[in-house]
């Protein structure tokens, strides 16, 4: 009889994640989930104004999460991106398609009424699978 797994948690130097409480990532098993991940470079917003740049460094922010756990890219089998505005649809799907063409995981877009910090113009979610992923 083998035992449950051990769920694996990592934080980073987020107030964010001490405040609410809440982990950068989560390995449950053969899966890892990355939480909400923001277009930050050194605490501040980066890519004001433009979906696409925001959206890049909030994947890669996203895709570092995944580095502790020995996963990256090619493991991703889902993404969710949450937009403040429609019209910013086309850029962050180019983003998008520019980190995971090759992969094609799962993926959600949805606008939400706005976020915490104003000029996020986008926020994104992985999740990656440890399994075989050919």
């Amino acid at each position: 009889m083998t035992g449950t797994p051990a769920v694996r948690r990592t934080q980073t130097e987020s107030a964010l994640e001490e405040t609410i409480g809440s982990a950068r990532a989560v390995e449950a098993g053969d899966f890892v989930l990355v939480s909400g991940t923001l277009p930050l470079a050194g605490g501040v917003v980066r890519g004001e104004g433009s979906p696409y740049e925001q959206a890049l460094l909030a994947f890669r922010n996203a895709l570092a999460a995944l580095e502790p756990f020995g996963l990256d890219v090619k493991h991703v089998v889902r993404t969710r991106m949450y937009l403040s505005h429609n019209r910013d649809a086309d850029e962050v799907g180019r983003a998008h398609l520019e980190l995971f063409g090759k992969v094609r995981p799962a993926a959600t877009m949805v606008v939400v009424g706005g976020f915490a910090e104003p000029l996020v113009l986008v926020e994104v979610e992985l999740e990656a699978f440890r399994g075989d992923t050919a």
